[in-house]
């Protein structure tokens, strides 16, 4: 009775420390789900920075084809006045009146001088129009690569801040997981001190039985008595025992979802699929790494599959909301492999690989590797599938 105590007293202290561990393994989970989602409006944010770093160089490029524009113009521009000067030394308006054989002829003289003017005043007036909105659309652009750069090192100090509480949180779940195994080994020590000590006990009670039923077969009054009937009342007991053997023979039930992965209709570039998915499982088992995109650097979720479908001549983006935004919907029962899937509002995403499996750069402290579709928390964060190939 001591030993049974004993026992009881020490289990709720391991189960206070697997609630706990479970808890806190609950926190990890939620604060690693922050820190993907975190890393991938950082992706974001650096896609749209590229995007703007890359307009703006276009637009100077443009400002300073249109001022070389305007030098032309301006050049040309001087060149007729400088003519129009020296013409005007010997053929005054005067004496174009007077050189003409009629008014028309005069008009015309006076009226080209005159356009020529016009045209290249309208030629200067286009083109520094065009300089002014050039320059104008490259202070905006400034001031919005500015404003994004601003953002982008917030959104870093973000996904720092939560990596942060994230390490605290791993950190305390690999003490209390210690705490528990210390808890369980001293247990395990513990039970197995109480069984040697009942066997024992119980050791000592057959020996005591033996030497008592000995005692009792000594005795005259006993010879009589060992006739004992019971034994046929056993005989029904016996007889029900096999009534539990039929259900154990039903697991084969399992068969049928079995059956049922090979249904979903291939897409006719389905080797391409495989391809990839052949590439992608050449990187099991490499670390994840905020915002890496190569084997060597370590992936996330949107890296990953950027550096794999690039290898077949695919071109995604570093952002898994812009690679949700590629190729077409398809559903789930449409799944093929290759296709790429989003989970939790576009913060994770990887690729389809068949059988209700998916390979994906999880988490810090993780590695790529594959996954079911079908945990709770992958059906619960569902987005969509979208096929690229």
């Amino acid at each position: 009775m001591l030993f049974g105590a004993s026992a009881a007293g020490a289990e709720p202290s391991i189960e206070d420390k697997r609630r706990q561990a479970e808890l806190i393994l609950a926190q990890v989970q939620e604060l690693d789900a922050e820190v993907g989602a975190a890393a991938e409006r950082f992706n974001g944010a650096n896609y749209k920075l590229d995007q703007l770093a890359s307009r703006l160089r276009e637009t100077r490029h443009d400002l300073k084809r249109s001022r070389q524009q305007l030098g032309i113009a301006r050049s040309h521009a001087g060149e007729r006045l400088v003519q129009l000067y020296v013409n005007g030394a010997s053929q005054s308006t005067l004496e174009i009146i007077l050189g003409a054989e009629s008014l028309s002829e005069v008009l015309d003289a006076v009226e080209a001088n005159e356009r020529i003017l016009e045209q290249d005043a309208r030629i200067i007036g286009d083109v520094k129009r065009l300089s002014e909105r050039t320059k104008k659309r490259e202070r905006q652009l400034v001031a919005s690569r500015t404003t994004q750069g601003r953002l982008v090192r917030v959104l870093a100090s973000e996904r720092d801040a939560i990596a942060a509480k994230l390490s605290e949180r791993q950190e305390l779940l690999g003490s209390v997981r210690a705490e528990v195994e210390r808890l369980e080994a001293e247990e395990r020590a513990r039970q197995v001190e109480l069984r040697r000590r009942a066997e024992a006990d119980l050791t000592r009670q057959r020996a005591l039985a033996a030497a008592q039923q000995l005692r009792a077969a000594s005795s005259p009054a006993s010879q009589s008595a060992p006739a004992v009937s019971p034994p046929t009342a056993p005989d029904p007991t016996v007889e029900e025992s096999p009534t539990p053997e039929p259900p154990t023979l039903e697991p084969p039930t399992l068969e049928p979802p079995t059956l049922e992965e090979p249904a979903p209709a291939l897409p006719a570039d389905a080797s391409r699929g495989a391809q990839v998915v052949s590439i992608a499982m050449g990187y099991l088992g490499v670390p994840y790494k905020w915002g890496g995109a190569s084997p060597s650097s370590g992936f996330d979720c949107s890296g990953l599959t950027m550096y794999v479908f690039a290898q077949i001549g695919v071109a995604l983006p570093h952002y898994a909301a812009a690679q949700y935004g590629l190729g077409r919907a398809v559903s789930k029962s449409e799944l093929a492999p290759g296709d790429l899937v989003f989970f939790r509002g576009l913060g994770h995403m990887g690729m389809y690989i068949g059988g209700g499996n998916f390979i994906h750069a999880p988490r810090t402290g993780d590695v790529v590797k594959i996954s079911s579709i079908s945990e709770p928390y992958r059906v619960a964060n569902w987005v969509g599938a979208r096929r690229v190939l």
